[in-house]
């Protein structure tokens, strides 16, 4: 009898192992980033996988980086302005391999299952749509628009949306790129789009926010601001948050339209806002310099922290932090619910600064950004260690050289005296 239990307790300690072998790649992986920023409340955020090991290193590809990373199954997809195409281990920032894009890139990738998705800018005057398998690293399709492509694409229920600069919204087939409809809204349509239960929220330069219906393109509602929008929108509560080039930013309700509330920033805003709904927190840039933090419900004005230059990039959220990068070449990382700094990292040690429109993303406790400088960087967002940038060394090497030129020019005055 004693064997008997013996051998039943090594069989149920095998299929726990077994079951434990399964369920351990998948706790905490995320084999989706199909949007901007990841999701509606564009967060940038998602969970690591338990065994994954955070590194400090930056990674660098010799062209300025625009576009935001995407991240899947602890590989970071990044893409430079002169459209190359790198898989980065987020580990150690190897790269896996790379693809050359025909055009220039500043829209983002966006990526769900073995595809990614990302358009491009041809000579200015049309746009290529990429699908691209990341598992066999060969293109599946690419679809032609009239115009550029500088809206980050949403891939949901196997239907792609985005917008292009010939005033169009556009549905593809993502398995074989087929178009399904397409919508002229006017203007340019930098604006990304943001999908929630069947409506495709979007903007365009022509002042006006789109509420569309996502099975034919049919107008649901539409809100006029004072200015371009650029921004994309972000989702949470039944409401649209949004801001416009007017300087103003919208709350606009999901189902029809109407004004919520709106708040001034006093400048531009080509910032799309981050959501924190569990403290009814909205996180949004403006080229006044400031990080503004919103009440999501009225728009009350909680807190703002001044850069040095635009705040273009999107916030992300994680733990009790809020990191964001700016025009001044600084990456921050403030208490999202003080706005107290927490850290300042400037890769181009202030001699090299690069603005930094690249939104971050964050997985687990590690924060990867891109900058103009043309590097990527991994940062330790739980200890706030930051790697040792190449720019010091450029920056040491300046100071050696410009002290050498006062030591000579001190010797020579000395020997005309």
């Amino acid at each position: 009898m004693s064997k008997l239990i013996s051998n039943n307790f090594k069989k149920i300690l095998i299929g726990l192992a077994i079951l434990a072998i399964f369920i351990n790649p998948i706790a905490g992986a995320n084999n989706n980033w199909t949007m901007f920023q990841e999701n509606v409340e564009h967060t940038g955020f998602i969970d690591e996988a338990g065994d994954f090991v955070s590194n400090l290193w930056m990674h660098g590809m010799n062209n300025p980086i625009l576009s935001s990373p995407a991240i899947q199954d602890k590989i970071i997809y990044v893409i430079s302005q002169n459209g190359l195409l790198e898989a980065v281990n987020m580990e150690n920032g190897n790269k896996n391999w790379e693809y050359q894009l025909n055009g220039t890139v500043t829209a983002s990738p966006v990526v769900k299952g073995d595809n990614l998705f990302v358009g491009t800018i041809v000579n200015n005057n049309k746009g290529y749509m990429y699908n691209y398998n990341v598992e066999n690293e060969k293109l599946s399709w690419k679809f032609e628009t009239s115009k550029p492509i500088e809206s980050t694409a949403t891939v949901t229920n196997d239907t792609l949306y985005f917008g292009a600069d010939n005033g169009k919204v556009y549905a593809l087939d993502a398995k074989d790129g087929s178009k399904l409809w397409e919508k002229e809204i006017g203007g340019k349509v930098k604006s990304s789009p943001t999908y929630v239960n069947g409506t495709l929220y979007i903007g365009s330069t022509n002042g006006v926010i789109f509420a569309l219906n996502g099975n034919d393109g049919t107008q649901i509602w539409n809100y006029t601001t004072g200015d371009q929008v650029v921004a994309s929108p972000s989702y949470g509560d039944n409401k649209v948050y949004i801001g416009s080039l007017d300087g103003t930013f919208y709350s606009l309700n999901g189902n029809d339209g109407t004004l919520v509330w709106k708040y001034d920033l006093g400048n531009k805003v080509n910032s799309s806002a981050s959501l924190d709904l569990r403290n009814n927190n909205l996180y949004v840039g403006s080229d006044s310099g400031n990080l503004t933090c919103l009440d999501t419900r009225d728009g009350t004005f909680k807190w703002a922290y001044k850069t040095g230059g635009d705040v273009r990039s999107t916030p992300a959220i994680y733990d009790d932090k809020v990191v964001f990068g700016s025009n001044d070449g600084t990456q921050y990382i403030l208490n999202k619910y003080t706005g107290n700094p927490k850290l300042a990292y400037n890769p181009g040690t202030y001699l090299f600064n690069s603005p930094i429109t690249s939104s971050s993303v964050v997985y687990g406790e590690t924060i990867f950004f891109a900058g103009n400088d043309g590097y990527l960087y991994s940062l330790d967002g739980d200890k706030l260690n930051t790697p040792i940038s190449v720019f010091i060394y450029y920056t040491i090497i300046v100071l050696i050289a410009i002290l050498a030129v006062i030591i000579a020019l001190v010797v020579f005055i000395r020997r005309r005296e």
